[in-house]
C-alpha cells in the first residue's frame, strides 16, 4: 500500500497543478520543500514553504491557457517513514502566442522525496531533470 500511496501523492501534485487547484496543492507538500529545477534554469535548488510554491506556480503556470503533466514508469523505494519516487514525465504547456508556437513540451525525470506524517505522505523535495524540449519555451514568463 505504501508504494501506491506514494505514487498517488506525486500524481496529485501534478493533477492539482494542471487543474489550478492551488489550495489542494498544499495537501501533498511538507512544511518545507526543496525544489531543484537547475537542469532547466541553472542556479541553485531552493527550499520553500507550500505557500511560496503555490504563489510561484500560480504566477508562472497560471498565465498559460493549459498545462498537462504526465508521470509514468514510477520506481518507488520506501524505508520506514521516508520514500523516494522517481518517474518519467512529459509536461505540455499551452498559450496562444502571436510570436511563435502555442506549445512547449518538456520531457525528463522527476525524483520526489517524501516523508510520512499523521495525515499521510508529504513531498519534501523535488528534483526535475530535463532531458528534452520541443516548441516555444518563451511561453513561460
Amino acid at each position: 500500500m505504501d508504494r501506491l500511496d506514494v505514487i498517488d501523492t506525486c500524481t496529485r501534485l501534478v493533477w492539482h497543478t494542471d487543474r489550478r487547484e492551488w489550495d489542494r496543492l498544499t495537501e501533498v507538500l511538507a512544511d518545507q520543500v526543496t525544489l531543484d529545477y537547475t537542469s532547466l534554469n541553472g542556479g541553485e535548488p531552493v527550499t520553500l514553504t507550500p505557500a511560496d510554491i503555490v504563489n510561484a506556480w500560480r504566477n508562472t503556470l497560471g498565465g498559460l491557457d493549459a498545462t498537462q503533466h504526465l508521470l509514468a514508469n514510477h520506481l518507488v523505494t520506501v524505508e520506514g517513514d521516508d520514500a523516494v519516487c522517481t518517474a518519467a514525465f512529459q509536461a505540455t504547456h499551452r498559450k496562444a502566442s502571436p510570436h511563435g508556437a502555442a506549445l512547449w513540451t518538456l520531457g525528463g525525470t522527476y525524483s520526489f522525496n517524501l516523508t510520512r506524517d499523521t495525515d499521510g505522505w508529504r513531498i519534501t523535495g523535488v528534483v526535475m531533470t530535463a532531458l528534452w524540449g520541443d516548441g516555444n519555451r518563451g511561453l513561460l514568463p
